[in-house]
């Protein structure tokens, strides 16, 4: 009877083996038959995402896309995306995968899967200098860009009620500009994007301290747990190799610290 539940359960095993290995096979061929994989990049914002002077994709999470697109051997196609449409893009099978500096979310989660974090990013205020806004309450009747649908709506919405929501689907060109132009008074964002922002323009300052700490995973449809495996493996090989520091600091410059990352493999 022992060796009988013991075969059994060796049956079991296998059988869910070949069931992951079958689902991870199944994503990875569908993308290799095609010859390209289509990759989903937020472009609204330096150094996460934006187009270079000849019109091409650059910045932090284009590397990583390029970089994982290298990895399943195929040329990657990459996708503007920006706010939800991440979301309804892969759950609607227009993208393969977003590398969208996508906060990875309890709410975002039941609709999609997300990687290990390849990054890391918490909310962070940026104001006018002659605003006269120092803190949250000073937010109260001023204009505030957020982007539609983001963790940023959220916040502010809970945390500074009075102010005016002036809405944005990408962060750069649209919120730089009307930051610029002092159409607004103010604008949340993560901090990776408005710190280096504040370094370009003088008229602009962040405020301190950071408002959440928020993983940003790779995000692909749900069912498929094999892919979402590979992918975790994907990020861990990019931290521990020394690609993360270098691709971070690349963007950010060689002083920066970038925020600790723990690997799953």
């Amino acid at each position: 009877m022992k060796n009988l539940m013991t075969k059994l359960a060796g049956m079991a095993l296998a059988v869910g083996l070949a069931a992951t290995g079958a689902a991870q096979a199944g994503k990875i061929d569908e993308i290799r038959e095609r010859g390209t994989v289509r990759i989903g990049v937020s472009l609204g914002g330096e150094p996460i995402g934006f187009r270079d002077d000849q019109n091409n994709p650059v910045g932090y999470d284009v590397d990583v896309a390029t970089m994982l697109a290298e990895k399943l051997g195929v040329p990657v196609e990459f996708v503007d995306v920006s706010g939800d449409a991440r979301i309804s893009m892969l759950v609607s099978g227009q993208i393969d995968i977003a590398v969208a500096n996508t906060s990875a979310t309890l709410e975002r989660a039941k609709s999609v899967d997300f990687s290990i974090p390849y990054n890391r990013a918490g909310l962070r205020i940026i104001v006018q200098k002659d605003a006269g806004i120092t803190s949250l309450e000073g937010l109260a009747g001023k204009k505030i860009v957020v982007g539609r649908g983001s963790t940023g709506e959220t916040f502010i919405k809970n945390a500074a009620p009075q102010a005016e929501l002036v809405y944005t689907d990408n962060f750069s060109p649209e919120g730089v500009l009307l930051l610029q132009q002092k159409r607004v008074d103010a604008a949340i964002e993560d901090s990776s994007l408005l710190d280096y922002l504040a370094t370009k323009n003088e008229n602009l300052v962040t405020l301190p301290g950071l408002h959440s700490n928020d993983p940003i995973g790779i995000a692909v449809a749900k069912g498929d747990e094999g892919f979402v495996r590979w992918i975790d493996m994907f990020v861990s090989d990019y931290i521990q190799s020394g690609a993360y520091e270098t691709n971070y600091k690349k963007w950010w410059g060689e002083t920066a610290n970038p925020p600790a990352l723990t690997p799953l493999w």
